[in-house]
Order: structure tokens, then C-alpha cells, then sequence
């Protein structure tokens, strides 16, 4: 921004710039999604979603250039809906290309997965962009609990009744067996294109922050949604350490919910309240 430019919109005044100056003056995600034909930008965000209300302003203050798809196109967002069964490449072509392209969205149907990353690398204006992709997924696809049961059982199409929960508790980690289930089947799709194309899968534990409220849950591992975004930022700047693994993404906090409720019970809803109300030594560490 010029000197001119700045005083001048201080006193009240209006500037008409050229039409190269405007777009040098737009915001970034204006910028990068209004000309994404012709640009590079360092993450593609495909799903403008809850993650992106933190991941964007996180991408701002580190000067990280990005871009951001919705299905509906509003907001300065790119239209782009991705059909897991159609080889239709015509949809990747308005995408920019990107060092880092995150999917939001679950993608369930066999080689659907595949099918994304070859047809956004196929459309590359610049045949020399060499890709990563994450993947956001959730740590349903382990163990036996009632909502990945009949997660699963929805997905095979199947009316598989709901099993008693396990007498023992169990613990799971990311190298843990996964449910049956399309969900965790894609994402393993994913992981096997690596080390050719980089990719990478994060499991998120139970999201909360903006929107979210810890109060819809009934799990008891939870990570806030500035957690996720940084997280998203550090595989981006060093991909080559978690490509081709899955990884389960959780603040290591075992949350007691008399603690919760107490401090709700205060009046306070906020993170740091939270945080601060729990004593996580006492309950141990998530895996």
C-alpha cells in the first residue's frame, strides 16, 4: 500500500487505482480465489467449512497464501463439488495449483480417493506441481462405539444391529485396527499413493471452538478447532514427515465431565477456562 493510498483513506477520501493496483490491494482470499486460474497458492482448501473459520485467519497472520472452494461458490470462494464416481476433470481446472491441498470433505466410495488427487494433478497448469494432500478424518473409524457402528452400518447400507458395548475399556492409537467401513477404506486408499504423491490423513478426536460446543458431545477426547488448524499448518511445512501415515489428533486430555460441568456451572464457556479446570495428570494421556 502507498503512501498516497493510505493518508488518502484516512481523510475520507476516495481512490480510484487501476485495475493491476486493486487486485495488488485485495485481501488474500479474494485475490488467490478470484484469479485462481493463473496462480499458485500454498494451501487449497477444498470444503470451506468449520476447519477453515480458524485455519484461514491462522493462513492470514503467517502469511500463507491460500484458496477456498464451497459448492455454492459464495463468499470469494471457488464453486467446486467433487463427484467420488465421475472422471471429470473439467471440475479441477478453475482449482490453482497448490503446494498443500486439503480435503475437508469424508470421500467414501472406492477409488475415490485416487480419483482426486490423479485429476487435480492432471490439470495442473504447471506440469511441475508436485502436490501434498491431506485428508481430515475422524477417529470414528476405531473402535466399537455406538455412533461408528452405525456409521458404518450406514455406509455398507447394511441394518447390522448396534453390539453391546465392551465390558473393558479399550484404548486406541493410530496404528490401531480400524471399523469396517468406506470412511476409513478411502483413507487408506489415500495413504497408498505415497511416497509417489505425498499424502497424509488426520483423525480428529471431537471438535470444538466457534460454533462447536463441548456441551454436543458425549466423547471425552476433544481438540478445539485452532489446534486442527495448526496442525494442518505443520504438516504443510514439513509434509515429509507425515507422508504416507495416518495420525489421530486429539489435545491429550482425558476430559472428566464433573470437572466440565463445574466449570460451565461458573459461568465460563471458554477454552482457556476449560483447560485450566482440568487436571489431565490425574486422568492420563489420550494415545
Amino acid at each position: 500500500m502507498n503512501l498516497f493510498y493510505f493518508l488518502t483513506t484516512i481523510v475520507g477520501y476516495v481512490f480510484y487505482a487501476s485495475q493491476n493496483e486493486t487486485s495488488v490491494l485485495r485481501s488474500t482470499a479474494v485475490q488467490q480465489n478470484m484469479s485462481a486460474v493463473n496462480s499458485t497458492v500454498d494451501l487449497l482448501i477444498l470444503g470451506a467449512g468449520w476447519t477453515s473459520t480458524f485455519l484461514i485467519p491462522l493462513c492470514k497472520e503467517r502469511n500463507i497464501s491460500y484458496a477456498t472452494t464451497s459448492r455454492s461458490g459464495a463468499n470469494d470462494t471457488i464453486k467446486f463439488e467433487f463427484d467420488q464416481a465421475e472422471e471429470d476433470s473439467d471440475i479441477f481446472k478453475p482449482l490453482p495449483d497448490a503446494k498443500t491441498v486439503l480435503i475437508t470433505f469424508p470421500i467414501t466410495l472406492s477409488g475415490g480417493s485416487e480419483r482426486l488427487v490423479r485429476l487435480y494433478k492432471s490439470t495442473r497448469h504447471n506440469s511441475d506441481t508436485n502436490p501434498a494432500f491431506i485428508q481430515l478424518g475422524a477417529t470414528s473409524i476405531w473402535g466399537t462405539s455406538d455412533r461408528s457402528i452405525a456409521r458404518a452400518a450406514a455406509e455398507s447400507g447394511s441394518q447390522a444391529p448396534i453390539p453391546p458395548k465392551p465390558k473393558e475399556l479399550q484404548w486406541f492409537d493410530r496404528h490401531s485396527p480400524l471399523n469396517p467401513g468406506d470412511r476409513g477404506a478411502a483413507e487408506t486408499e489415500l495413504l497408498a499413493l505415497a511416497p509417489a504423491m505425498p499424502t497424509t490423513v488426520l483423525d480428529l478426536a471431537g471438535l470444538w471452538g466457534g460454533t462447536r460446543s463441548m456441551k454436543n458431545y458425549s466423547s471425552i477426547h476433544m481438540i478445539h478447532g485452532i489446534d486442527v488448524a495448526r496442525a494442518i499448518l505443520a504438516v504443510h511445512a514439513n509434509f515429509s514427515k507425515a507422508s504416507g501415515e495416518r495420525w489421530l489428533l486429539t489435545d491429550g486430555r482425558v476430559y472428566d465431565w464433573w470437572d466440565l460441568a463445574s466449570a460451565w456451572g461458573s459461568g465460563s464457556d471458554s477454552r482457556n477456562r476449560i483447560v485450566k479446570t482440568v487436571d489431565h495428570k490425574q486422568h492420563g494421556y489420550a494415545s
